[in-house]
Parts: C-alpha cells; sequence; structure tokens
C-alpha cells in the first residue's frame, strides 16, 4: 500500500513538473508568434507617421 501513495506521489510531482516546465520555460514575447490585426494596424501608423515626419515641406 505504501509503494502505490509513493508511485502516485511521484507521478503527480512528475506531472507538476512538466506542466510548470512548458509553461515557464516557453518562446519569450514576439518569438515567432503571429501579429494581431490591431498590433498590424498600430505598425502601420507609426509607419505613416514616421514618413510624414521626415517630409522635408
Amino acid at each position: 500500500m505504501l509503494w502505490l501513495i509513493l508511485e502516485a506521489c511521484a507521478a503527480f510531482f512528475a506531472l507538476v513538473f512538466i506542466v510548470w516546465w512548458t509553461m515557464f520555460s516557453g518562446r519569450k514575447e514576439h518569438n515567432g508568434r503571429p501579429v494581431s490585426a490591431r498590433q498590424k494596424e498600430q505598425q502601420k501608423r507609426q509607419q505613416a507617421r514616421e514618413t510624414t515626419d521626415n517630409d522635408p515641406r
């Protein structure tokens, strides 16, 4: 009976470790993630501002 409890605890801790490892050691921010439509629109606006700010009139 004690062996079953130890084995169940080991399996539980292995599961918790695997979940923790995958949650916190994943990709960093904007590393291969798709850009949302809102972010694309903001980037377009920023580029438009930069081109109009540099216009020598």
